[in-house]
């Protein structure tokens, strides 16, 4: 029994400084992380929304092709009704009669000529509720123009929404892995402050037997300080970064990386990504729409140099006091055609077809600048991989050096400064080394974002010559 538990005792003084971490907190894999990060995370919700809205949009457009119905209501008041006047005819009209000398009792006539001899046609104030339709019948191709520019909006916000997913896949690496490099820094630190921390005690007991002077313990104890600044700024560190990876996938516990931060001894060749990017960088097909929209745009101003036709028909349904000479429906078409606008519409299409051509050169910039990234990154990721090859090294030989230094300090035959420097170099050296791989990762990440395949990152954890780094 004695045995098994000395053996689980120093099993776990075995397990990495890193696992015990983990052991306090949510072990969160990056897997789990991108899950996170497509679920709750503001941008990409804020993108579903975006594409919807375009979608509406479509069928917006898709409308101008029907025929349009309107309701009206009005009511109007006049300064006065409307009528013939015949009452100056009422002089000739009795001429007439005294000529013709019908027998006509002279009453009836009196009260013939004084009536009021006009005919109402519409009463001062009247109220009519109509119904207006009308169908386009050719626009000179804007309509078409128009929905044409629906659909490439919709694909232009799609691929506006990959970009941005790319650079949030980017985004969360950086994060992730930069929260796995704040805890193994935080855990290479400690080990520097428990290794400071023996040999002060070695060296005050060296001290009391007189075997090194007081000065090299002063300095171990400076040293030590220094060592427990650095592990208090290197916590703090951790916490910055986890706040902000908490942030970015909606989380609101601890959470620590248990996927490693990994280096690839070969990657494929540059031409490849150059390709990828070509055929899937969500910038140059958001270029390439918006050349398309600039097309469109083109159209657009033509159709204004050619006449609009439309099919118009109104009918009554419903009215107070209008005239019964009013007509109750009436159909027809026009056409409208602007002659002369003060060579408006002359502008206009020569600044859309100007802004073509300015598409067409931004596209080209975009594909240079482009390739240039990729090809700038993939040799940061080339020296990056051998870094990590003399990193490898570099521990080596100051993991020996420190056992060396630390061996004759015990032995009065080197300075406490000797032991203290060959601690911090090994510590330097391992961060190093992490700091390399979370170069490699991140650089990793802007190359498949460059690419446009930013959710092929989890893949390359199974490419040949994968390398975790812990």
């Amino acid at each position: 029994m004695y045995k098994k538990i000395v053996t689980l005792i120093a099993a776990l003084a075995a397990l990495p400084s890193f696992a015990r971490q983990v052991e306090r907190g949510r072990g969160l894999s990056y897997d789990e992380a991108v899950v996170m990060l497509l679920e709750y995370n503001n941008q990409v919700r804020a993108d579903r929304y975006n594409e919807e809205a375009r979608l509406k949009e479509k069928k917006a457009a898709a409308g101008l092709r029907y025929p349009s119905l309107s309701l009206s209501a009005n009511y109007t008041f006049m300064s006065k009704k409307i009528a013939v006047d015949m009452n100056d005819m009422k002089a000739p009209v009795s001429g007439v009669l005294g000529q013709l000398q019908l027998p006509i009792p002279p009453a009836v006539t009196g009260q013939l000529m004084a009536a009021d001899w006009s005919l109402p046609l519409q009463e001062r104030d009247f109220a009519v509720v109509g119904a207006t339709l009308k169908v386009p019948i050719y626009t000179g191709g804007k309509i078409n123009a128009a929905n044409r520019a629906a659909r490439i909006n919709i694909e232009a916000s799609r691929y506006q929404s990959a970009g941005n997913l790319n650079g949030l896949y980017t985004q969360l690496a950086e994060r992730y892995y930069g929260l796995s490099l704040a805890y193994h820094v935080v855990d290479v630190r400690k080990q520097v402050v428990m290794g400071m921390e023996k040999h002060l005690a070695d060296a005050k007991k060296l001290e009391e037997n007189g075997m090194i002077a007081r000065v090299e313990r002063l300095y171990a104890e400076m040293k030590l300080s220094e060592a427990r600044a650095e592990l208090k700024k290197a916590e703090a560190q951790t916490q910055t970064v986890a706040a902000a990876l908490n942030g970015m996938i909606g989380s609101d516990e601890k959470v620590v990386p248990v996927t490693s931060m990994f280096v690839l001894s070969s990657l494929e060749e540059v031409d490849y990504f150059k390709a990828l990017a070509a055929e899937n960088n969500p910038m140059l097909k958001q270029v390439d729409m918006k050349r398309q929209l600039a097309s469109e745009a083109v159209k657009v101003e033509r159709a204004n140099f050619i006449p609009q036709i439309a099919a118009v028909g109104g009918v009554d349904i419903v009215n107070y006091n209008l005239t019964k000479m009013a007509p109750r429906w009436a159909v027809g078409a026009g056409l409208s055609f602007n002659i002369f606008n003060g060579l408006n519409r002359e502008h206009r299409y020569s600044a859309a077809k100007l802004t073509v051509k300015q598409v067409e050169a931004i596209e080209d910039r975009v594909n240079v600048d482009i390739n240039t990234l990729i090809d700038k990154l993939y040799n940061q990721l080339a020296s990056v991989s051998e870094q990590i090859d003399a990193s490898d090294a570099t521990i080596v030989f100051a993991e020996e050096y420190l056992r060396i230094k630390a061996r004759a300090f015990a032995e009065g035959n080197a300075s406490s400064s000797d032991v203290v420097d060959a601690r911090i170099n090994l510590a330097a050296a391992k961060i190093a080394r992490l700091q390399c791989a979370y170069q490699f990762d991140l650089q990793l990440a802007g190359l498949l974002e460059a690419c446009g395949v930013s959710d092929r990152f989890i893949e390359y954890r199974s490419k040949p010559g994968y390398r975790p780094v812990n």
